[in-house]
């Protein structure tokens, strides 16, 4: 029977990977990669003496197939070029393709690798005013939904989806909300009447061309960067099909009981408007895109125990969540 590694041993095996694959791009001889994230992939800084910078992306085992990298890279890529949307450029391997593929004795199968140019700024901090960078955001998400909306997809083109059926449908995209942690009857039932309500409000509310297309769909804190006061977006791993306002929804990812949340929509709401109309309706139903992916993100922490965020929030997220569904029902249900 085959042993489950450890996620130390896992990172262990990854590392030999990326080391290894260093050459496969034109990057410095004595280059080497240092890893700063894990959440869906694994992420590196890769640097050498002469000041050279990269950022590689390692992708999950069985999350996006090779198709589907090239179909984000292709949206970021038109985004950056025509969208009005600075976005990061990536690197092309020695054989000409922007994506690689290789495997180290240790791991079971084989991973996608894709290298980006790095760029300067920082994460904001949830705990300074957010107010001017989702000003700035909501005019980013405008332009990426003016893009998406016009933008000729190449044949092929390969996403997720992110909707009713993708949170609480039969094959939930990270799993069943019902097996996040702490859970327990009392819980289970509030979220149980949130999910109907969800479910009722985004039926009435529709899928026209108007409200739902190709979307970031991960615009949290943690894929942005704060550089001279401009506001960046990084990291379209997530990009798919969804309801354009899903965006801000993931903006507010992990802090939707946040005190400053109604300050960060209201800023958002407005830079989207100086690019592209927003309806009095369709602003009235952004908390419930806040509770569907705060339902998605319960289902995450689930199913990502390994991952350092889930391991925090583990212990308070689903009481966190039900005390959020019962101040939405009460104006919502």
């Amino acid at each position: 029977m085959e042993i489950a590694m450890s996620q130390e041993e896992t990172l262990e095996r990854l590392q030999r990977l990326v080391q290894q694959s260093l050459s496969r791009w034109d990057v410095p001889a004595e280059a080497s990669a240092r890893l700063i994230n894990v959440s869906e992939n694994a992420t590196y800084l890769v640097e050498a003496p002469d000041g050279f910078r990269s950022i590689l992306r390692v992708h999950r085992e069985n999350y996006h197939s090779r198709n589907a990298i090239a179909s984000e890279l292709a949206w970021s890529h038109a985004l950056g070029r025509g969208g009005g949307v600075e976005t990061p450029g990536y690197l092309v391997g020695r054989d000409g393709s922007p994506i690689q593929t290789a495997a180290v004795e240790g791991l079971p199968a084989p991973r996608h690798m894709v290298m980006f140019a790095f760029l300067p700024g920082h994460e904001p901090n949830p705990d300074h005013d957010l107010v001017a960078p989702f000003a700035q955001l909501g005019e980013i998400a405008a332009r990426a939904h003016l893009h998406s909306s016009s933008w000729q997809r190449p044949a092929g083109f390969e996403r997720m989806t992110w909707d009713e059926s993708t949170v609480f449908g039969l094959t939930p995209t990270w799993g069943d909300w019902r097996d996040g942690p702490g859970i327990d009857a009392a819980i289970g039932d509030q979220l149980e009447r949130l999910e109907s309500t969800i479910q009722r409000r985004l039926a009435r509310f529709g899928k026209s061309a108007e409200r739902y297309g190709l979307i970031h769909a991960d615009m949290r804190l943690a894929n942005l960067l704060v550089h001279e006061n401009k506001t960046r977006l990084i990291d379209f791993d997530d990009c798919g099909f969804g309801w354009f306002l899903y965006d801000f929804a993931t903006g507010v990812s992990f802090m939707e009981d946040h005190p400053q949340v109604p300050a960060l929509k209201q800023a958002w709401v407005e830079g989207y408007r100086k690019v592209r109309p927003l309806s009095a309706e369709e602003e009235a139903e952004i908390d419930t895109f806040v509770m569907l992916r705060r339902m998605a993100l319960l289902a995450w922490i689930g199913s990502h125990p390994e991952v350092e965020i889930a391991q925090e929030l583990a212990p308070v997220f689903a009481q966190g969540t039900a005390t959020l569904a019962q101040a939405y029902l009460d104006t919502h249900a």
